[in-house]
C-alpha cells in the first residue's frame, strides 16, 4: 500500500484481464487511433508511394545495349545509326559496346584492320543482366557469325546455367562481303545462341515498309535484320543501308518497351 494512493501493480505481473499475447495498453495522454483513421493514413501511404514510383519509372530510361565485332568497321556504321534509331523512341537509349578481340595485334596489322579507338568500351559479361534487350552486330564466317562474336557468346555459360538473361529480346544485324556471302544464313544461324539463352528472337520481318522490295540499287538487310555489304573492305554502306539500320533501332525499342515490366525500371534489372 503506498502513500495516499492505492495498490501499485507488479511491474512483473499484468492487470487482471489482460493477457500476454494483447498488444500494449496506449499512454494516458496519447491520442486514440480508431479504424478508419488507420485505413485512411494506409490508403495515403499507398497513394504516396504509387506516385513516387511513378516518378522513378518516369525518369529510368529502358537500355539497349547494341553489342557488335567490326574489324574494317562496316558493322559499326550499322551500329551508330542503330543507336540513333533507338534514341529517337522516348523512355529509351542504345549504349555501345564491342566485344572482346581474339586476333593477336600482328595478324589484324596483316589484315590491315584499322586500330579500334577507346570511345566504345569492351562489354563485359556481367554487364549483360543490366540490359532490357540486345541488338547483336558481327560480319559473316562462312555463312554464321564471326569467331570474335562467337567467343563472347561461350563466355557467358555462367549467366547461360542460371538463365539470367531469359525473356529479354535481342535482334542481329551482319556484315556480308558479297550479296549471296550470308545475310540470311549469319543471323539465322545466331539465333541458337539466343534459344539456349530463353531470350525472345526479334526479327524486323518487312516493318521498313518499300525500302524492302526496291530493285534499283544493291542493298543489304533482310526480315531477319539490317545488313551491309562490305566488298573488298573498300564499300561504304549506302544511305538506305544505313536508313534500315536506323529503323531496326526503333523497332527494337518500341518493342522492349512493349514486354518490359514496370519494376524492371525501377530496379534497373528484371533478371536476376
Amino acid at each position: 500500500m503506498g502513500k495516499g494512493g492505492g495498490c501499485v501493480p507488479s511491474k512483473t505481473k499484468l492487470p487482471v484481464g489482460v493477457s500476454d499475447q494483447d498488444p500494449p495498453l496506449p499512454e494516458r495522454n496519447s491520442p486514440i487511433i480508431t479504424q478508419n483513421q488507420n485505413q485512411s493514413e494506409s490508403a495515403t501511404q499507398t497513394h504516396s508511394t504509387t506516385i513516387q514510383n511513378s516518378t522513378t519509372l518516369a525518369l529510368k530510361k529502358l537500355k539497349i545495349f547494341i553489342i557488335f565485332y567490326s574489324m574494317y568497321g562496316h558493322v559499326e556504321f550499322l551500329a551508330r545509326r542503330m543507336k540513333k534509331g533507338v534514341d529517337s523512341i522516348d523512355g529509351v537509349e542504345a549504349v555501345l559496346f564491342r566485344v572482346p578481340e581474339t586476333l593477336p595485334v600482328e595478324v589484324l596489322e596483316q589484315m590491315k584492320a584499322p586500330p579500334k579507338g577507346d570511345e566504345i568500351p569492351v562489354v563485359s559479361v556481367d554487364e549483360l543482366v543490366n540490359a532490357d534487350g540486345f541488338l547483336f552486330g558481327f560480319p559473316t564466317r562462312f555463312g554464321s557469325m564471326s569467331s570474335q562474336m562467337k567467343a563472347f557468346f561461350d563466355s557467358t555459360d555462367e549467366l547461360w546455367m542460371e538463365q539470367k538473361l531469359a525473356g529479354v529480346p535481342a535482334g542481329f544485324f551482319v556484315s556480308t562481303g558479297t550479296q549471296g556471302g550470308g545475310q540470311e544464313t549469319t543471323a539465322w544461324t545466331a539465333i541458337t545462341q539466343l534459344a539456349h539463352h530463353g531470350m525472345l528472337y526479334v526479327p524486323i520481318g518487312y516493318t521498313f515498309g518499300a525500302g524492302m522490295f526496291r530493285m534499283d540499287s544493291i542493298r543489304g538487310g533482310s526480315p531477319y535484320g539490317a545488313g551491309v555489304f562490305s566488298g573488298d573492305g573498300s564499300r561504304q554502306p549506302t544511305e538506305t543501308e544505313l536508313a534500315l539500320a536506323e529503323h531496326q533501332g526503333k523497332y527494337m525499342a518500341t518493342v522492349v518497351k512493349r514486354y518490359a515490366k514496370p519494376f524492371s525500371l525501377v530496379s534497373g534489372n528484371n533478371h536476376s
